[in-house]
């Protein structure tokens, strides 16, 4: 029984004379769409599968139709007789238009049994010399299939042989999406093996050693895996030990490699080819020269067997030496491998004769993050989705790897300038982009309708009039860009309570939404009823200059959640003296920098940036609160009160005013709970007495060049560290937030939450935020909400009107959509992680920006306000 080999993703085109049993062989070993009969296309554009008038056309169909399922990525099959050269020509080029394997499958029975078949149909009759005919062209085409382009070619001989046959798909060399990683992505290393060596010691990785202390192999104690971008050799001091290296670890399993055009280069070399020894090549020659036989011998099978990308994790990470745009991602042709081994080039050479490459990374819009190399330039930096590696070790730069999926760059230095570069790298990134000034901003970048690629929700969309919106806000009132690092997203509420109940939100809908997310352990904090701050403090004015372009005297910013500053430059000064004062005392700038992923230090960090709320509500909404408020519940008392007093004297004198007495009662009592439900947050403050700040969160931190984020780390672990500031203020402006972890599916849990809950909000307090208390959780469906309101039955007065408890308003007001509201929160979430994520890689201003800007410009979504 034969297995015919397919790669997952080809053409498959069955070649044979009618009669041979394409169709049979077809319908039994592939799915039902996913072969196109040239019968069926002429039946389509004739309503006659016989009509052979229509064969072009027909054709034309098949072709299209083919096209199309390439494009998507989809196995297609050809069933037509396919044998003449003609026709296959036609299908291999359509196969190399869409970057897949052209693959022949041959059916090649007896004469007799093809023309008994055809005699026995009774929807057409194929005449005998026609069989034969096709028979001839059959034959002298077989030996010639190869070369006419087909990847693979399976002849089965006989009508036994083609019955048995079965078909084995096999993912594409290039398809590793099973493999998630972690991975650890190298750049260029060109021979450079002492700052490899140096490179994977900061990354973690235990160096091996042979009995010569030569580097065989390295293995990282938490499963890590290395993933070298190509151009191990050429130009450094030992490009025989780096591939020795190499080798082991991918031998071993703990790497990964793809080529660059310096190992293609070396292979034609060591198979004899000629070749120009330029550009490093000879020493890697003369270096290899010194070696045993048997490793040249390996040296040059290793490199001619890497395959030129990689698709990984689900295809959310690609590596290629020198990048790849979207539509060739797990695809296989000359032209991909071209790409990937040398980018896109005009053909054209440049004054210092290097190629002119175009900067496919700037119109780079694909879901997966690509990785790759070959062109050096002075840093590594974000450039939609993409990041070139190649950081010029050899030239004198740095050797820099990226750890995925943390997005996390670690660098060393060169040890010396190994190779003069043949011409300065002093950009970043590709091509136009490298030649922008990471520090100015561009209208263009925020005008129009947008996307933004996070690494949480994927591609966010930003209409073109929200875009509008947030741009006026951000050029008339906001912080400097510069400063504006972050923007915390909307929160969701709990779904409405059930009806017959008095209130519209209550714990246990929101318990249940975790437990039905996976959720074992969630953190009930405490809603203080303020305004949303966000508090980036720097160690001193010389970090707070040099990292942030802040002015003289500034060290750091105060600002709302849509980017306005609470304060004048003085009064933020203050603010941030406090919370630098309690930094000190508790030394937290060590405690956090102990922690912090990157070069291993220790180090203390240099600057914070806090998510907090600040009190009284006052401070920020005043005049909300007069000309809303306090002006509904002033009118709603005056006339309550003098309707009540008019029908209490008209009651005492016998009128019978009864039950319009008692809901004007009703009505006037609400209205009085209106004005106490917000007065306890409103209250005097002069300069910073009066003030306070309730930190409950530290959303990145990092020294001058660098830092992390903390979405990974449990919500207690953030709250010790808003504790540790609290406890060393000796200025009482900072405020505690209280706690309780709660198990959602653990009934007693959840009534001793909802008993916390109940004391809160009976005691005047706003409410709580529920959260997963391991922070940021992915579930079945994408990652869960990372915190649900539940508001009090009192606070919710202030934002539904005096008078909602009734039964009629609570009724209506239960069928408030909610869905909107959530997906809003998710994406404004996803845009604040990737915004911080892109702070902590030191991308540039736009870059960053382009992330603070779609969470702004998501708040004019058309949302109900009061959810």
């Amino acid at each position: 029984m034969a297995t015919l080999d397919l790669p997952a993703l080809s053409l498959v085109v069955l070649v044979g004379a009618s009669g041979s049993g394409k169709s049979t062989f077809a319908a039994r070993l592939f799915g039902p769409f996913e072969t196109i009969s040239s019968d069926w296309c002429r039946g389509v554009v004739s309503n006659d599968p016989e009509d052979q008038s229509a064969t072009d056309a027909a054709f034309d169909l098949l072709h299209h139709a083919a096209g199309l399922r390439l494009a998507a990525g989809l196995l297609t099959v050809v069933d037509a007789t396919n044998v003449q050269p003609h026709a296959r020509r036609e299908l291999v080029a359509l196969a190399r238009e869409h970057d897949v394997l052209p693959v022949a499958i041959v059916l090649d029975p007896p004469q007799e049994v093809c023309v008994a078949r055809n005699a026995a149909r009774t929807d057409r009759s194929v005449p005998s010399r026609v069989v034969t005919r096709q028979r001839d062209q059959l034959r002298r085409s077989l030996r010639g299939l190869g070369r006419e382009g087909f990847r693979t070619v399976h002849v089965l001989h006989g009508v036994e042989e083609i019955d048995a046959a079965t078909i084995e798909r096999r993912p594409l060399r290039s398809d590793r999406r099973d493999e998630a990683g972690p991975f650890d992505v190298i750049g260029d290393v060109h021979g450079c093996r002492g700052e490899l060596e140096t490179l994977l010691g900061r990354l973690g990785y235990v160096i091996v050693r042979d009995d010569a202390g030569r580097p065989v192999d390295a293995r990282h104690p938490e499963g890590r895996r290395a993933l070298f971008v190509g151009d191990l050799v050429d130009r450094g001091p030992d490009s025989a030990g780096v591939l020795r290296l190499v080798m082991g670890m991918v031998g071993a399993g703990h790497a990964l490699a793809v080529p660059g055009n310096h190992e293609a280069k070396l292979v034609r070399a060591l198979d004899g080819r000629p070749v120009q020894t330029a550009h490093g090549l000879a020493g890697t020659l003369a270096q290899l020269a010194a070696e045993p036989e048997e490793f040249r011998r390996e040296v040059r099978d290793f490199c001619d067997g890497l395959v030129a990308h990689l698709v990984l994790d689900e295809g959310r990470l690609v590596v290629a030496h020198a990048g790849l745009k979207e539509e060739y991602h797990n695809r296989a042709s000359g032209r991909v491998r071209a790409f990937a081994l040398y980018g896109d080039t005009t053909g054209e050479s440049d004054e210092d004769g290097l190629p002119v490459r175009l900067p496919w990374a700037d119109d780079y819009r694909g879901k997966a993050m690509v990785l790759y190399g070959h062109t050096p330039s002075a840093d590594a930096v974000w450039v939609n989705n993409t990041m070139c590696l190649d950081t010029g070790c050899v030239f004198g730069g740095r050797l820099s790897a990226l750890r995925y999926p943390e997005k996390e760059v670690v660098q060393v230095s060169a040890e010396q300038v190994w190779c003069e570069p043949p011409r300065p790298f002093l950009v970043s990134g590709p091509a136009a982009s490298a030649t922008r000034d990471p520090d100015v901003l561009d209208v263009t970048d925020v005008l129009g309708k947008r996307v933004v690629e996070t690494t949480l929700a994927g591609r966010v969309t930003v209409a073109e009039e929200n875009a509008a919106g947030a741009l006026e806000v951000m050029s008339r009132f906001a912080t400097d860009p510069r400063h504006l690092l972050y923007l915390p997203p909307t929160m969701s509420p709990c779904a409405t309570a059930p009806e017959g109940a008095d209130l519209l939100e209550h714990p246990a809908q929101a318990f249940a939404q975790y437990a039905s997310d996976g959720v074992d352990r969630v953190v009930c904090e405490e809603k203080h009823m303020g305004s949303r701050a966000v508090v980036l403090v720097c160690r001193t004015r010389e970090v707070a200059a040099a990292r942030f372009a802040l002015p003289a005297g500034s060290t750091g910013v105060v600002h709302t959640r849509t980017g306005r500053p609470f304060f004048d430059d003085a009064r933020t000064e203050e603010l941030l003296a406090v919370v630098r004062d309690a930094a000190d005392a508790a030394d937290v700038w060590a405690s956090v920098g102990a922690s912090l992923p990157g070069d291993g230090t220790g180090a203390p960090v240099d600057w914070l940036l806090l998510d907090a709320e600040l009190l009284p509500w006052s401070l920020n909404s005043g005049d909300l609160l007069r000309e809303q408020y306090a002006a509904v519940g002033a009118a709603a008392r005056a006339s309550t009160r003098a309707t009540l007093d008019t029908l209490t004297t008209a009651a005492a004198r016998g009128l019978d005013v009864g039950d319009l007495l008692e809901s004007t009662a009703r009505r006037a009592a609400d209205a009085d709970a209106f004005t106490a439900a917000y007065r306890p947050y409103v209250w005097a403050t002069d300069g910073l007495r009066g003030v306070r700040l309730a930190p409950f969160q530290l959303l990145a931190a990092g020294r001058a060049s660098g830092g992390a984020t903390f979405e990974q780390r449990d919500h207690l672990w953030h709250l010790g560290v808003a504790d540790a500031l609290v406890a060393a203020d000796p200025h009482d402006v900072l405020l505690t937030t209280r706690r309780l972890v709660v198990d959602p599916a653990d009934p007693a849990s959840v009534e001793a939450g909802t008993r916390w809950w109940t004391d809160l909000t009976a005691a005047g307090g706003e409410g709580m935020v529920v959260k997963p208390l391991a922070n940021l959780v992915r579930g079945p469906r994408g990652t869960v909400q990372p915190g649900i309101k539940v508001r009090g039955r009192e606070y919710l007065r202030i934002i539904y009107g005096p008078e909602y408890t009734t039964r009629a308003n609570l009724e209506r007001l239960r069928s408030r959509n909610l869905g909107r509201k959530r997906a809003l929160a998710l994406r404004e979430y996803a845009l604040g992680i990737e915004a911080l994520h892109r702070v902590v890689a030191d991308e540039p201003l736009w870059r960053v920006h382009e992330a603070v800007f779609a969470v702004l410009a998501l708040e004019s979504e058309p949302v109900d306000p009061r959810l």
